[in-house]
């Protein structure tokens, strides 16, 4: 049963065989012929025991009829006293003085009592060739119809010219019924020794792959931000995978904050002289002026755009960064309804504590917290934001507003980069581009629909990290 559970498992799984199931069963497999084997080879070999010992008993008989049996005038005389159960009628018991007739058949001299009427059959090839000396076991029937072994032997006896054949024969259900006894009980002991075996085997696996189970953890727990390095105190076998793997890691973490250096450096070289311009571009109140102000404007946003995209690039490359969902939804609904608080907005959320995102807080902030001032700005009275997990490695963030919504037609112009669908509105337009921005960088997305409420819902899909 366990190793039809390891195999349908790993069948109905859809990727490749586990390795324990694969050891399991190979073993498994070859315990089973190994214990077919034995149990077949003994089972012939106790009864070939038993029946050589059985004909040994009918010679035995053959040889005292032998030493009992007379010729007195030309004819064979049978020995005074045989086997009681030869005596009685059909009792599954026989024995036979004959001699070789034409063709091999058996022309019978004396037979025993419990033959009665009958006589024992020949071999199915006949005794013709048969000489002195030459002994023959093989099986037959009885008078009634009873599987019957029997042995013949050839003698020459004093007075009589040509050989005599003399013949034992007894039932052999007894000696068949022992076979059968053995065969069962030697199949029910086997079966609990190959229990024990692939029993004895799956221990044997588990705990020989304890220290590989051990490392899928720990790569799980780096995964999942809970642990930055691998525990290299493994057996000689894996001790250098666990070593490459924390190598790779450092090498991956170097490589992050080389590019965080990268992108600040980049940051500071190009707002100063942004900053440099635009404080300039104010001072002077011309036409020139005005246009440096309002490219100059565009120029730090398309940088902060860029910048921020880049660093959330780097941020998703890296293990290690787990941030909680609530707490950021519970700070921004507490500082959203200060901000919204003429009039009167409520926002309502649901979060699971244990739901967390597999990045960082800062860039979880800026996603969400666009999503939510969005609403606010839009929502008459009510925001509702759900977060819930959608898989072992995505979590959604759901945020619906009772505001007026927006047409279908019309979602795609809001996640662009600039667009502002109300020019009275405040705002630059950049709100909903950012989070998309930022969800791709994380391998996420951003959905518009229309929501319960009566507004617009917001679906953002991001990476979750398992509790």
């Amino acid at each position: 049963m366990l190793i039809w559970r390891l195999k349908h498992r790993s069948q109905h799984s859809g990727g490749p065989p586990s390795l324990v199931g694969r050891l399991i069963w190979l073993a498994a497999v070859w315990s089973l012929l190994v214990i077919l084997g034995a149990g077949v080879a003994l089972t012939a070999f106790f009864q070939s025991a038993t029946l050589s010992r059985f004909d040994q008993s009918l010679y035995d008989v053959t040889e005292g009829l032998y030493a009992g049996a007379t010729v007195q005038n030309g004819q064979v005389v049978g020995p005074l006293f045989t086997d009681t159960q030869a005596l009685r009628v059909y009792s599954g018991h026989y024995w036979e003085i004959a001699e070789a007739g034409p063709g091999g058949a058996l022309h019978v001299l004396v037979p025993s009592r419990s033959l009665w009427d009958s006589e024992l059959k020949a071999p199915p090839r006949g005794l013709a060739g048969f000489k002195p000396g030459d002994r023959l076991a093989y099986d037959t029937t009885g008078p009634v119809g009873e599987r019957l072994r029997a042995v013949a032997r050839a003698v020459d006896l004093p007075g009589r010219a040509d050989p005599v054949i003399f013949l034992a024969a007894q039932d052999r259900a007894p000696i068949d019924a022992d076979s059968r006894r053995f065969a069962v009980t030697t199949a029910l002991a086997l079966a609990l020794l190959g229990a024990g075996l692939v029993a004895g085997v799956v221990i044997q696996v588990r705990v020989g792959l304890g220290p590989l189970f051990r490392l899928r953890r720990e790569v799980a727990e780096v995964r999942k931000g809970r642990a930055e390095r691998l525990d290299e105190h493994y057996p000689v076998e894996l001790a250098p995978l666990a070593g490459e793997l924390n190598a790779l890691l450092a090498h991956n973490q170097e490589v992050v904050e080389r590019q965080r250096t990268h992108v600040g450096n980049l940051a500071h070289a190009l707002k100063t002289p942004l900053s440099v311009l635009l404080a300039e571009a104010e001072q002077i109140r011309t036409p020139l002026a005005d246009l440096v102000l309002r490219q100059t404007q565009i120029m730090r946003n398309q940088v902060d755009h860029h910048l921020r995209r880049a660093r959330a690039a780097a941020r998703a490359q890296g293990p290690g960064e787990r941030t909680p969902v609530a707490p950021v939804v519970d700070e921004l609904s507490r500082t959203l309804e200060k901000i919204f608080q003429d009039k009167k907005l409520g926002i309502d959320w649901d979060v699971d504590e244990a739901l967390a995102f597999h990045g960082e807080r800062q860039d979880l902030l800026e996603m969400i917290g666009n999503v939510m001032e969005n609403a606010g700005k839009w929502g008459r009275r009510k925001v509702f934001v759900l977060a819930e997990a959608t898989g072992p490695a995505l979590l959604r963030v759901t945020v619906e507003d009772d505001g007026p919504g927006l047409p279908p037609e019309r979602r795609g112009e809001v996640l662009q980069r600039g667009a502002r669908l109300d020019e009275s509105a405040p705002g630059s337009g950049l709100g909903l581009s950012i989070v998309e921005e930022l969800a791709k960088a994380y391998g996420g997305s951003v959905a518009l629909a229309d929501s319960a409420l009566g507004g617009l819902k917001v679906d953002l899909i991001l990476p979750r990290v398992e509790a």
